[in-house]
């Protein structure tokens, strides 16, 4: 069973909600039909007409819908469904104000996508022909008025409950967004330190072997003992700044676990799963710790996408010299991707297995899921 993000459950709450006002139209129409059944004018002749109509009009709306979700208007959409509109208020809008309805129900998709001073006038628009076209009995000025204010009242509603839904989904979406642009940035940063870094490193040792091979090129004939002097100093510094090269990316290949449950738990937390930490009193050897951190790391995105967790515990303890991590949270998910083959679990399993460790993953004890990791200290390096 896949598991939703939160980015796509709020877009699809958003369609249901946007979409789903459809059926008060349909509801507009039954009541007006309704009405004209009780006094026998409800014939196939023109019920079944309406019915295509109502169809057509719901097909255009769901479109104009799916074009807001997506970010864009459905102009040729909007204009066909207002046609529409303006025909069935025209042919039936006099028997019953529940006709009216069906304007209320364009008029809150219409607005969709657009500035406010052009809902605000689309809006106006339909209030008015709402009070001209859908008032029973309007051979009497003063239902004008009552049926004005009904009109705008339930216009105004459905235009503001939409916009306000369509607006929240937009900001969902930016979120989402600008996490995903940070975390590009984050890399970006980081291949852009780890290069400023190596050419630091390298770039001093490889201009002065440059030159003092240039030297003793030089002197190969004139001084032959000079010139071997200068190859020595030429190996010394290459032999240097392959150590420094090497030890550079070590660092940079290296995870600190402190950082990293700590970074992790206010991710957690801010997706609204409650954290607990349990870190160990020693240091950890580099290749664990580095080890741990990618197992925490996984274990945590894993919580996010497949789970619908509230908590997670996470405990790293040293045991009979080994390291022993502890992930358990209470959102179990069957099928999820994490038990699948070739997934992120499965990667971190050939890391761990890579130091002598073994990984464990499954579900535990009162329908939680259990992540262990088992890492021996002693093959790892402080």
């Amino acid at each position: 069973m896949s598991v939703l993000s939160d980015q796509e459950r709020v877009r699809r709450a958003t369609f249901w909600i946007l979409g789903g006002s459809v059926l008060l139209a349909w509801l507009g129409a039954l009541m007006g039909l309704s009405e004209r059944a009780e006094t026998g004018r409800l014939t196939p002749a023109v019920g079944l007409p309406l019915l295509a109509v109502l169809v057509v009009f719901s097909a255009l709306y769901v479109r104009m819908v799916l074009a807001a979700i997506a970010g864009h208007i459905a102009r040729r959409e909007v204009v066909v469904s207002g046609l529409l509109t303006l025909a069935l208020l025209g042919v039936f809008g006099r028997e019953s104000w529940g006709w009216a309805i069906v304007g209320v129900v364009w008029a809150s998709a219409a607005v969709l996508g657009v500035s406010r001073a052009r809902a605000a006038l689309i809006g106006a628009g339909t209030v008015v022909v709402c009070v001209l076209l859908a008032t029973p009995k309007a051979n009497h000025p003063a239902l004008y008025i009552p049926s004005g204010l009904s009109y705008t009242f339930m216009i105004v509603a459905a235009i503001w409950a939409n916009r306000f839904q369509l607006w929240l989904w937009h900001v969902v979406k930016a979120a989402e967004e600008g996490r995903e642009a940070r975390a590009r940035l984050a890399v970006t940063e980081e291949r852009l330190r780890f290069a400023r870094d190596l050419h630091d490193l390298v770039g001093h040792r490889l201009s002065a072997i440059a030159v003092k091979s240039e030297v003793a090129t030089k002197l190969a004939v004139a001084d032959g003992a000079r010139a071997a002097e200068e190859m020595a100093e030429v190996r010394r510094l290459a032999r240097e700044s392959l150590r420094e090269i090497r030890t550079a990316v070590r660092g940079y290949r290296t995870i600190d676990l402190d950082a990293e449950l700590r970074s992790v738990r206010a991710v957690l937390e801010a997706g609204g799963v409650k954290c607990a930490l349990e870190l160990p009193e020693t240091r950890l050897p580099d290749e664990v710790s580095t080890v741990l951190a990618w197992a925490v790391r996984e274990g945590t995105t894993n919580v996010l996408r497949h789970s619908s967790a509230s908590r997670c515990d996470i405990k790293v303890a040293v045991k009979e010299g080994s390291a022993v991590l502890t992930m358990r949270n209470d959102g179990v998910q069957e099928g999820s991707a994490a038990e699948g083959p070739g997934s992120g679990l499965a990667g971190l399993a050939e890391r761990v297995a890579s130091l002598g460790g073994v990984l464990r993953a499954g579900p535990g004890e009162r329908g939680e899921f259990l992540l262990t990791v088992t890492v021996p200290v002693e093959g790892g390096r402080a």
